[in-house]
């Protein structure tokens, strides 16, 4: 609307206001109220419920609470099972279905949302991802990456998407904020174990010394490289196979011959060795594998990779390039340490599932707190449908459970896509 002012010739001295409708400004079109057909996920609450029903008992008493902790994983595992919503007020349109209240559910407001993803403890949903992983581990995997009784376990961290509002997500600077997920991952069954949330900022390896325990094989990249930490997997009752830089220092103790195999898989030694000095590593007591390993890379109209040296970066004009392995395992073949290592890269393709696909890296929580209890609930998903399925979660085969739990597609259908995909592992 224009506003334009005119004088008036038959009052001297008067003017009048001339309104003229000036073009509308182009925005983003308001959404459409969300309707019961949409909603993906209704069966599924009926049998997860039960499960979550303990966490009411278990939350702070307050009288006045709308949304109980139970209520709240629910609606956020809902959230994961239905594309079609993207936001926190989404949540709360859907709350007020009369759907919804054949599962015990009820509206809720959005305060009462910020105010229990501030409150809730979100250690109390690590027993049920326990129990979970658990349950996928004692279904059959891969026996070939099997060592001895250890859990072979790739671990890593992902950035989170932050706003510069949340000032615990420390990162770069103060206009740049992100939180970082890590994660431990279960490489013979596709299926995380345990996640563990920090500021952008936060050590990969002190949060690997938070989440330690017996009988684990961790798969670590060589950021992961700190002697302490090795040392501290090996006092936990673990192992690991880790990937150390080029230039690591070591006293080999002896070298051991290699088979055709392992040659033509590109392995050019298997040492036993001394990692670092007496004064600088505190595992220079101890035996260690080494594996040296040659990997091709492929042809690349970019000829950019980077090999760090002792203080700079040198550009090089290929993909080749050779991997030192480090394990504290001396008995296994060296065709297996390569193997667990190269199976590291599942992991990889876990954080893209969960920020593309499940989404749960979007903002529905700006607290420290309440983005640990959305990160939870996404790993909860994701072990469910790997039980339901025995595969890794794909997008085709969330497309089939999300249609299936809407009434789209049938079980015998979604049961026939199953098991057309490829065997696990």
């Amino acid at each position: 609307m224009t506003i334009s002012y005119l004088y008036n010739d038959r009052v001297p001295g008067m003017i009048y206001a001339m309104a003229s409708q000036a073009p509308s400004r182009r925005g983003r079109p308001p959404k459409q109220p969300i309707e019961p057909g949409q909603i993906e996920g209704m069966n599924y609450l009926k049998s997860i419920m039960t499960l979550l029903r303990p966490l009411r008992d278990k939350e702070p008493k307050n009288a006045n609470r709308e949304l109980h902790y139970d209520e709240l994983i629910a609606f956020i595992l809902l959230y994961c099972c239905t594309p079609v919503l993207s936001s926190m007020r989404g949540l709360q349109q859907v709350s007020e279905l009369k759907i919804i209240e054949e599962f015990g559910l009820h509206r809720f407001s959005l305060g009462s949302f910020s105010e229990t993803t501030a409150v809730f403890d979100p250690k109390l949903l690590e027993p049920i991802i326990e129990e979970l992983a658990q349950s996928v581990q004692a279904k059959d995997g891969k026996p070939e990456l099997s060592v001895q009784d250890l859990t072979p376990a790739a671990v890593d961290g992902s950035l989170l998407h932050a706003l510069p509002k949340m000032a615990w997500a420390l990162w770069l600077d103060k206009d740049n904020h992100a939180a970082k997920m890590h994660l431990q991952f279960n490489i013979l069954k596709g299926a995380p174990i345990r996640a563990l949330l920090t500021k952008g900022n936060g050590s990969e390896t002190a949060a690997l010394l938070k989440m330690l325990a017996a009988g684990m094989l961790c798969v670590l990249d060589r950021g992961y490289a700190s002697y302490a930490l090795l040392d501290a997997i090996i006092k936990a009752h673990s192992s690991f196979v880790v990937r150390v830089d080029n230039n690591a220092v070591y006293e080999v103790i002896e070298e051991r011959p290699l088979s055709a195999a392992a040659g033509e898989k590109g392995i050019e030694r298997g040492l036993v060795v001394k990692l670092g000095g007496p004064k600088t590593s505190a595992l220079y007591d101890r035996r260690l594998r080494l594996v040296q390993v040659h990997v091709k890379g492929g042809p690349t109209r970019k000829p950019a990779n980077r090999v760090s040296g002792k203080n700079k970066i040198i550009r090089t004009t290929t993909r080749d390039h050779t991997l030192l392995l480090v394990s504290d395992l001396l008995d296994i073949d060296v065709e297996l340490v390569a193997e667990i290592y190269r199976s590291r890269w599942q992991i990889e393709l876990f954080f893209r599932w969960y920020k593309t696909i499940l989404r749960a890296n979007r903002l529905l929580c700006l607290t420290e707190n309440g983005m640990t209890v959305v990160m939870h609930c996404a790993v909860i998903a994701s072990l469910l449908i790997t039980l339901w399925t025995c595969r890794k979660p794909g997008r085709r085969t969330y497309e089939m459970i999300c249609l299936c739990l809407s009434g789209w597609v049938s079980k015998d259908e979604l049961v026939a896509h199953i098991e057309d995909l490829p065997a696990c592992g």
